[in-house]
């Protein structure tokens, strides 16, 4: 790399500048050939060893210009080699239906095929017969097509039939399961409405015997006495004599003095006892 930078270069001994010429020769007869980068324009299947060369793949190709022409188009003709078995493949340019035309060593893998003349099908004008063929293809498939679609129709329609029913059913279903439960819970207000009316009534007898049995035979409520009353006739009644009971003491409050404790002992000290 750096020796096509300096500025000298190297001569041999025997270098002769005069023998140096420009000549000018005839062209090279046939087509004008030249070295390209490109892109494979179509997906292929090499017909030698059946490898598949993809859409865009790139190559070193060869590029001739031809003899032939579309009007005033020139049609140029590519020779790449395959990746696997390097056969050589060409094909060459189509200007009339805008597309590239594979030639040899391969096979396209998918070819547009148009069936108007508008669109291009090879220039071929198609006959009556064929016509009236391809209208009738067309006339059976749209009615299979159609059939299918209403077939599609009818099992989304029973597919709503059905889900309506089963969203009733559900419905009805709840509404039940609702319905037994408030008869549940009325039946269970009412049980426990009787026991209290029972529980009144039991309560109601019992305060009316209690009030016959302070009844006198008069019909005169008899009086009860509270303890305090109680307690207070009882000691009016001792004092006075008037029952067999005797009157209790009067009470005392008097102090008493409390004896003290000898803790001598305690302490470990021993007292002599006095002889006189």
């Amino acid at each position: 790399m750096s020796e096509r930078k300096v500025l000298s270069k190297y001569y041999p001994p025997d270098f002769d500048p005069s023998k140096i010429t420009r000549t000018r020769g005839p062209k090279a007869p046939g087509p004008k050939v030249q070295t390209v980068r490109l892109m494979a324009p179509f997906s292929m299947k090499c017909t030698q060893c059946g490898e598949y060369i993809y859409k865009g793949r790139k190559f070193n190709a060869r590029k001739e210009t031809t003899d032939e022409k579309y009007f005033s188009i020139a049609i140029y003709r590519f020779y790449i080699r395959c990746t696997r078995c390097s056969a050589e493949i060409t094909f060459k340019t189509d200007p009339k239906n805008m597309d590239y035309e594979c030639e040899k060593g391969a096979k396209r893998n998918f070819e547009v095929w148009r069936q108007n003349p508008e669109d291009g099908n090879g220039g071929e004008m198609e006959t009556e017969q064929e016509r009236l063929d391809r209208l009738e293809a067309e006339e059976a498939e749209m009615g299979v097509m159609e059939n299918l679609e209403t077939k599609v129709v009818d099992a989304k329609r029973e597919m709503e039939i059905a889900d309506a029913l089963d969203e009733i059913r559900t419905r009805n279903a709840r509404n039940e399961r609702a319905g037994k439960k408030g008869d549940a819970d009325d039946l269970a207000k009412e049980a426990e409405e009787e026991a209290e009316a029972e529980k009144k009534r039991i309560e109601a007898e019992d305060e009316e015997a209690v009030r016959r049995a302070f009844m006198s035979e008069a019909g005169e409520r008899i009086r009860t006495l509270e303890p305090d009353e109680e307690q207070d006739l009882t000691v009016y009644a001792a004092v006075e004599g008037q029952t067999t009971a005797q009157a209790m003491p009067p009470p005392s409050f008097k102090r008493a003095p409390k004896k003290k404790k000898d803790l001598a002992g305690a302490l470990g000290i021993k007292r002599k006892v006095a002889l006189v």
